[in-house]
């Protein structure tokens, strides 16, 4: 009798118990190294991504000019109504390294070249840049405006949100540093702005 008993123990290890401890780990895993699925908050990346739109947060993907990433905000937007738990979804502008001019018609240079940013409307990218040149009412916010030319620090970034008119960014909190930065955001493949999102990222 007792077995029986030991056998169906061992049965239920192996069969329940041992599978969803691989299970667990394994999930544990990818959310570490691979990747880890995070939801858009607010619509500052509209209209390429909407408010409660699910993204994957790609671990260790490589950063590049145009990639939009996810980053730990908390620190980084002083603002004292930001959560610890807080992730903001910016695209990057500007690598470290980069100078960055942007006037207030809208026009944005980086080391002298001139960013179509088509990922946007000619109509989004002169949102918001009227009050550009007042964004540094904070020592951690970054002027910009005509003739004003900004580099960007070593190991950090120059982001901004594709909804210019309302998107709380660089121009307001100042550059975000390397070790905030979570991953790189993908979404979909059946995603119609994929190519906006996923393919974008250019200029090694």
């Amino acid at each position: 009798m007792l077995k029986q008993k030991g056998e169906l123990e061992v049965k239920i290890l192996k069969g329940w118990v041992l599978p969803i401890a691989i299970g667990l780990l394994v999930g544990l895993l990818i959310k570490t190294f691979v990747f880890t699925v995070v939801r858009v908050d607010g619509i500052s990346m509209f209209p390429n991504l909407q408010d409660k739109e699910l993204v994957m947060e790609i671990h260790h993907a490589k950063i590049k000019r145009d990639s939009v990433i996810v980053f730990d905000a908390y620190g980084v937007d002083k603002r004292p109504d930001v959560a610890k738990n807080a992730r903001y979804v910016k695209r990057v502008i500007a690598l470290p390294g980069d100078k960055v001019e942007y006037k207030n018609n809208g026009t944005l240079y980086v080391n002298g070249k001139k960013e179509s940013q088509s990922y946007i409307s000619k109509k989004q990218q002169k949102q918001g840049t009227l009050n550009i040149q007042e964004a540094a009412v904070e020592e951690q916010g970054v002027a910009l405006g005509t003739g004003k030319i900004i580099t960007v620090p070593k190991n950090s970034y120059f982001v901004l949100g594709d909804n210019r008119a309302v998107s709380n960014d660089s121009r307001y909190y100042g550059f975000v540093p390397k070790d905030k930065v979570n991953g790189v955001a993908k979404v979909p493949f059946w995603n119609d702005k994929k190519d906006l999102i996923n393919s974008y990222d250019k200029n090694d």
